[in-house]
């Protein structure tokens, strides 16, 4: 007998073919069989009529840092919502295992950093996680069976230098002998499931207390000793972030990416490849990288977004501001002391002129203040302030852009919630973006999914791509769309069975509405630990999610299911050949 019998439905498989219509019924976790409407004669426990809708695999995200929060929330919430089925975490170097049991104050540490990195909750951090695991096997044991999504994770090379290293691990080297402990332990990672390396190189990564994370010291030579571990593991590979991912690859940077993955002899993924037809030569230098490593037997692949991610400001907390060259300093002040510095002019002469320097690379845009829109305020002074633009604002009052902002923060003593227009919103740049996916070395992705959490909200991307794809720009088709969702990013991973609509796959599946998929606007919800905010979006035209066969979304509520798996290297991937 069958669990569920879909009937009726639009199938987009996967593959990139036409879509046909079919019945399709689940069994036992997997799809059992596909066939011409109305001609399935087994027997189901429940059915439902789908005529009209597209059923398509469930969506696979790339780049996400679920790590945590999937312990206080094992739906991954809002992605499961978007049809997201399959999450990668463990990404930027940043895992919070293996912990070294000698050092209790390393999950302190850990969790410290991670807050400043990634922008969680530390409030949320704390309460949230058991923080009861030391090897990197027993974290991925602790979310063995409670979690609604498959999970898989890279195993984070900040904390293989903390365990092996200690507080050295940050301005130090290792010794051959921590060398080769290190190995062992990245090797005793993967043997429990890692699916490979991850580390960060990039200037805008710091930890707790201020200073460049653990792997930011690390040297070539030791990237490539932890790169020749991966090879010899099944179905392992690398993801990696060095400074120039944000705006342009310095040629020893491509070097870099071209060694590691050809010594691994496995892909190598790294976020994310920002498009903008006001820079056209930033496409074609970061896909050197790409076209460099094929010729060496190794492949880069890059990660971009299809969507323009809506990410709030706020001069009051950490956020994309204060990565401005020099901003820091002034932002990470006490308040009364901030704004006494912004209310300065020559303070914010300086740091404009700074922002509009050569070596604040892609973060230049974000000083373009006259185009930020207003967002919420909590002072009578700026009543009537929220959804206006800043210029407009500013021209009222006669005053410069920056300075205007400064006021309406300050009366707000900083918590003004600032929302910056895209300056790539352009038709060229759409246009350089369709150009850009059709590369062999191009993968959407990059949400960041579980970081970031009051301050940009990516996870909807699926539905708000297929939404444009279906009735706004147009241009994907569908079927093109969903392969570039599901099989594309699963053939990078070596997903065993995963990302086709197919008989005797894992039934990881979504059921949507072609007339209304889309995401609701981000809001600021306060549902984490500690009543600590993050931003959230809701499904549009999402009927159902299933997750190895069990039905987790319908309606874009979650059921309560938890069917979800720890997707462990070799046993759930294989390895992908890099030629």
């Amino acid at each position: 007998m069958l669990d569920h019998l879909i009937k009726g439905a639009t199938v987009v498989d996967g593959t990139g073919a036409p879509g046909y219509v079919a019945d399709v019924g689940i069994r036992d976790g997997r799809i059992a069989v596909i066939a011409d409407p109305g001609t399935v004669r087994e027997e189901a426990v429940t059915s439902e009529d789908a005529h009209g809708r597209i059923l398509a695999p469930g969506f696979v995200d790339p780049h996400t840092h679920y790590d945590a929060q999937l312990f206080w929330d094992p739906y991954a919430t809002p992605s499961l919502n978007h049809g997201v089925t399959t999450v990668a975490g463990g990404n930027c170097g940043f895992t919070l295992a293996p912990l070294n049991p000698a050092r209790p104050e390393d999950a302190d540490y850990t969790r410290r950093m991670m807050s400043k990195v990634e922008g969680m909750s530390l409030v949320a951090l704390e309460e949230g996680a058991p923080w009861d695991w030391s090897s990197f096997g027993e974290y991925l044991d602790a979310l063995e069976g409670r979690i609604a999504v498959n999970a898989g994770f890279m195993v984070g090379h900040c904390a293989l230098r903390r365990y092996v290293m200690g507080a050295d691990a940050v301005g130090g080297q290792p010794s051959e002998q921590q060398m080769a402990q290190m190995l062992a332990l990245f090797h005793e990672a993967m043997e429990a499931g890692a699916w490979g390396l991850s580390t960060t190189q990039s200037s805008t990564h710091s930890d707790g207390d201020g200073e460049p994370v653990a792997s930011r010291h690390a040297k070539p030579a030791e990237l490539l000793a932890l790169s020749r571990a991966v090879a010899e593991h099944e179905g392992t590979q690398i993801e990696a972030i060095v400074a120039g991912c944000l705006d342009q690859f310095s040629d020893a940077e491509i070097e870099l990416f071209v060694e590691m993955s050809a010594t691994a002899g496995r892909p190598l993924n790294w976020n994310v490849l920002t498009i903008d037809a006001a820079v056209p030569e930033r496409v074609p230098r970061q896909l050197v990288a790409s076209e460099r490593a094929r010729k060496t037997g190794g492949r880069v692949v890059a990660l971009t977004m299809p969507i323009l991610t809506p990410m709030n400001m706020s001069l009051g907390t950490f956020c994309a501001l204060n990565l401005i060259p020099g901003w820091g300093e002034i932002l990470g002040l006490p308040i009364d002391e901030r704004i006494a510095r912004l209310r300065d002019a020559a303070v914010r002469a300086e740091m404009l002129r700074r922002a509009d320097s050569k070596e604040a690379g892609v973060f230049r845009r974000l000083a373009d203040f006259g185009r930020y829109v207003i967002g919420d305020t909590y002072s009578e002074a700026n009543e009537g302030l929220t959804g206006r633009v800043v210029r407009d604002i500013a021209a009222e009052r006669g005053q410069e852009p920056f300075a205007c902002l400064v006021e309406i923060c300050a009366n707000d003593r900083l918590r003004t919630v600032l929302w910056p227009m895209p300056t790539d919103n352009d038709p060229d740049s759409w246009a350089l973006r369709a150009e850009t996916w059709r590369h062999e070395d191009v993968l959407l992705g990059g949400s960041d999914a579980g970081a970031h959490l009051d301050r940009m909200c990516g996870a909807p991307y699926t539905t708000r791509f297929l939404g444009d794809c279906l009735r706004g720009r147009k241009l994907v088709g569908l079927e093109q769309a969903v392969k570039m969702l599901t099989d594309d990013p699963a053939q990078l991973f070596g997903l065993r069975e995963r990302g086709r609509v197919r008989e005797g796959w894992h039934a990881d599946l979504v059921l949507f509405d072609p007339e209304t998929i889309d995401a609701g606007k981000a809001t600021l919800v306060h549902d984490l630990p500690g009543d600590s905010p993050r931003l959230d979006s809701a499904a549009i035209g999402v009927n159902a999610v299933w997750v190895n066969g069990v039905e987790v979304i319908r309606d874009d509520a979650v059921t309560g299911a938890v069917p979800g798996r720890v997707l462990r290297s070799g046993r759930d991937t294989r390895t992908v050949a890099t030629k």
